[in-house]
C-alpha cells in the first residue's frame, strides 16, 4: 500500500510523534486524511522510508544495512546513471533530452564509454554475429520472454568469462549480446542478411561526439528501433519506439541491474550477467508490472476505473504502473512519452483514480502500455521495450563491474534460533 498509519510510520522511523508531525509540516513527508476516519492521518510510505534511511545514526548499522537492501538504496558506486532532482541522468545527460533525438545504439555508446572510432564498427559486427547465432541453433519459443531466456542461456553456456579481458573486446561482445536478444525476442525477423554490414554510418551524439548508428532502407536492418518497428508492422511509429527504448536504457541499481552485477562480479560472461538480470523480469514486482496493469485495465473496462483502483488497493496489492520510489513528483520517463500520446480510456481515468485514491502518478509502465494501445503494438510490446532497452544498461553495469574486479558478497543478519547447546533426544 502507498500509505501508512501513524503507528506504522512511527515504528519505521523510531521517533516520537512530534518528530513525525514536524517532518509533515516541513513537507518532507506527505500526509492525507484517512478515508475511514477523517480524524486520523495517513503518511506516504516512500517518504517515511526515505526519512528512516536518513536517520540511520539512531540505529544499529546492521539494521540500517538490511533496510537499505530491502528498500532499494544503491549499495554500489556507479558512474552510469542516477535520479537527481526529478530527472534521470545517463552519465550526466538528461535521459528525456537524449530521447528527443538519440538512438538506443548512441545511448549504448555513451553508457559503455565507447570511443567514436570503435562504435563505428561494433554494430556492423554484431549484425553478422547475430545471423550466425540464429542459423546455428534455432529454438522454438512461445513468447518473447521464453525466447530471451533461451538465447541468453545458450550464449551463457559457451561465451568466455568476462574477467581479465580487454574492455574494447568486451564492448564488441556486448553489442553482440544485445543484437542476439533483439533478434530472439522478435522471432528472428530483425536479423540482417548474412555478411551484411547494415550500411552503418556515423552520426553526431548529444555531446558532440560521433558514434555509429544503423542506416538502411530495409526494415530488417539498421537501428534497433527500426528492427522492432518492422517486426511489429509499425514503421510509422518508429520514432516513439526509439524514444521508449532510450528512456528504458537504465535506472540506477534496480533489482535486475543488481542481479547482473552480482553475476558479473564472479567473472561470469556478459551473456550470463544479462541472463541474471533478465530472469528478474519474470517477477511481478519488476518486469511483470505491464501484465498486472493489463489486468487492471480489464477490471476497469468491466466495472469502472475508480472501482477497479479501489478493488485493487483493497486486495492489499501495490497499484501497478503508478508511483516510483525514485521520483516523488512523477516519473520523468513517463512524462516524456505521455506528452506525445493522445488521451485514451480507461488509461486517463485510471490515472485520475490512482492519484486520488493512492497519491500515485503514472510511471514508465503506464506510458509503455499507453504507447502500445496508441500504436496498435503486440500485447507483449511493453515487456520487449523494457527488456531490450534495459539490456543496454545491464551491459553498461556489467562492463563497470568487470573493471571494479571485486566479488559482491553481502552479509546476512541472522534471525534464526540461538545456538543449540543441548543434545536432541
Amino acid at each position: 500500500m502507498a500509505w501508512m498509519t501513524a503507528a506504522e510510520a512511527l515504528d519505521v522511523l523510531n521517533v516520537r510523534p512530534q518528530t513525525l508531525y514536524a517532518n509533515v509540516s516541513r513537507g518532507k513527508i506527505r500526509a492525507k486524511a484517512d478515508g475511514d476516519d477523517p480524524r486520523r492521518s495517513l503518511y506516504h510510505r516512500d517518504d517515511v522510508l526515505r526519512m528512516a534511511r536518513r536517520a540511520n545514526g539512531r540505529r544499529k548499522v546492521e539494521i540500517v544495512s538490511s533496510e537499505a537492501m530491502q528498500y532499494g538504496d544503491p549499495v554500489l558506486p556507479s558512474a552510469i546513471s542516477t535520479a537527481l532532482d526529478g530527472r534521470l541522468l545517463y552519465r550526466g545527460h538528461d535521459a528525456a533530452t537524449l530521447a528527443e533525438n538519440a538512438s538506443l545504439e548512441e545511448v549504448a555508446a555513451l553508457l559503455w564509454e565507447c570511443p567514436p572510432d570503435e562504435a563505428a564498427t561494433i554494430w556492423a559486427t554484431s549484425a553478422s554475429q547475430t545471423t550466425a547465432d540464429s542459423a546455428s541453433g534455432q529454438m522454438a519459443a512461445d513468447s518473447a520472454l521464453a525466447a530471451g531466456l533461451l538465447i541468453l542461456a545458450r550464449r551463457s553456456a559457451v561465451d568466455a568469462p568476462s574477467l581479465g579481458r580487454p574492455v574494447a573486446e568486451l564492448r564488441a561482445e556486448a553489442a553482440g549480446v544485445l543484437a542476439t536478444l533483439v533478434d530472439a525476442m522478435t522471432d528472428g525477423r530483425s536479423a540482417a542478411p548474412a555478411g551484411s554490414t547494415a550500411g552503418h554510418t556515423a552520426s553526431a551524439a548529444s555531446d558532440g561526439s560521433s558514434i555509429a548508428c544503423g542506416h538502411a532502407t530495409d526494415g530488417n536492418v539498421g537501428p534497433i528501433s527500426r528492427r522492432l518497428a518492422h517486426a511489429w508492422h509499425a514503421e510509422t511509429h518508429e520514432d516513439l519506439i526509439r524514444r521508449a527504448l532510450v528512456l528504458m536504457a537504465d535506472n540506477e541499481l534496480n533489482a535486475s541491474t543488481f542481479a547482473t552485477r552480482v553475476a558479473i562480479s564472479t567473472g561470469a560472461s556478459l551473456a550470463a550477467g544479462v541472463l541474471a538480470g533478465f530472469t528478474t523480469l519474470t517477477g511481478p514486482l519488476h518486469g511483470g508490472a505491464a501484465q498486472q496493469f493489463a489486468q487492471l485495465i480489464t477490471q476497469a473496462n468491466a466495472s469502472s476505473p475508480a472501482q477497479a483502483v479501489r478493488d485493487w488497493l483493497a486486495s492489499n496489492r501495490a497499484l501497478p504502473a503508478f508511483g516510483h520510489p525514485l521520483y516523488r513528483d512523477g516519473d520523468p520517463r513517463a512524462q516524456a512519452l505521455i506528452k506525445l500520446l493522445p488521451k485514451m480510456e480507461p488509461h486517463a481515468a485510471l490515472a485520475v483514480a490512482a492519484e486520488q485514491k493512492a497519491g500515485e502518478l503514472p510511471n514508465i509502465d503506464y506510458a509503455l502500455s499507453l504507447l502500445t494501445a496508441t500504436c496498435g503494438l503486440p500485447k507483449d510490446a511493453p515487456f520487449v521495450l523494457f527488456a531490450v532497452g534495459r539490456c543496454v544498461g545491464w551491459l553498461a553495469h556489467a562492463l563497470e563491474q568487470v573493471q571494479a574486479n571485486r566479488l559482491i558478497r553481502p552479509r546476512a543478519r541472522y534471525t534464526g534460533p540461538a545456538p543449540v547447546t543441548a543434545g536432541i533426544y
